[in-house]
């Protein structure tokens, strides 16, 4: 049996993981499982960077599997994804094809790396009731009352997803949880980056592109179909240029701050990379100054080395 059983291509926003991922995919017979928590929605394109055409080689279309597959406004969720994984991971194998996840969401990434035990909790109507006439502030330490170090700091924001957060953490302090027999999966791991600079200004040039190919007039379009609330939900682009959009942010003060907004997003994702690396996951670094076909030859270097079988 093989060392390895999936192939995983990170890196933060703007660093040409897609692409790359996807000709490494063309070379291997592969298909792509994106590993990114928006490109789960459809019309949801210039936004989340779906960049279709990256797919496309020498006129064949790499599969790709988890994007396009709910209308926005729904709320996916971790544990749906891991499922969505699971299902498509095996799918793959049964073709006879490499399972390649690709992405830049790494509690994604993580969550099926690590077999988080995940269960789907349901709504408990009778806390939900007793919940409803607290206050902000009242649901914030009922929470940490739960869970004293919380980490997904959002959930104290947004009233309805502090409910949630807490109606989770009860139904875990109950015990009745029943876990899954995950796969087991053994991942050769792959990461595209650049330096500080060259990331930010990559990033500062494709939002100008993607203004200019229509992002304004992608945002408008959805705001006719779902609230302002639920598109800020979205964040970064969703959530300034609604901003912008509804009066509230003038188009240089939209743009300014979502560049910085971006600029951290793509920080925080490599402090989630480097935290994965400080818990044992090999990263194979490669830079991403790299011509596509450098890139290749040197993973294409490092498989036949540590997975020499996925090559045949």
């Amino acid at each position: 049996m093989s060392k390895y059983n999936l192939i995983t291509v990170l890196g933060p926003t703007a660093s040409g993981k897609t692409f790359f991922g996807a000709h490494l995919a063309y070379r291997l017979h592969g298909e792509i499982i994106s590993a990114d928590s928006r490109q789960i929605y459809r019309e949801m394109d210039l936004g989340t960077g779906k960049d279709y055409e990256d797919y496309i080689i020498q006129d064949y279309s790499v599969p790709v599997h988890l994007i396009d597959m709910y209308d926005a406004g729904y709320k996916y969720n971790l544990f749906q994804y891991q499922k969505d994984f699971y299902r498509v991971f095996k799918e793959i194998q049964k073709r006879g094809n490499l399972p390649m996840l690709v992405g830049g969401t790494g509690m994604y990434i993580e969550a099926v790396l690590s077999k988080y035990e995940l269960v789907k909790v349901p709504p408990n109507k009778e806390l939900r009731e007793n919940l409803s006439n607290l206050t902000q502030e009242e649901l914030i330490h009922v929470l940490k009352q739960y869970n004293s170090s919380l980490h997904n700091t959002s959930d104290l924001k947004i009233r309805k997803r502090t409910i949630r957060a807490i109606e989770i953490a009860d139904y875990y302090s109950k015990g009745d949880v029943h876990k899954e027999d995950l796969p087991s999966l053994r991942s050769l791991i792959l990461g595209v980056q650049y330096d500080r600079q060259s990331r930010r200004k990559r990033i500062s040039e494709r939002l100008r592109s993607r203004l200019e190919a229509g992002l304004v007039d992608e945002v408008k379009a959805l705001l006719k179909k779902i609230s302002k609330e639920d598109l800020i939900y979205y964040g970064l682009e969703y959530k300034y240029l609604t901003l912008y959009l509804t009066g509230a942010l003038e188009y240089e003060e939209m743009f300014k701050k979502l560049e910085v907004a971006i600029h951290q997003f793509a920080k925080r994702q490599m402090t989630w990379f480097r935290k994965m690396e400080r818990n044992g996951y090999r990263i194979h670094w490669l830079d991403g100054h790299m011509p596509v076909e450098e890139k290749l030859q040197r993973s294409l270097d490092i498989i036949e080395k540590e997975a020499p079988d996925l090559l045949s």
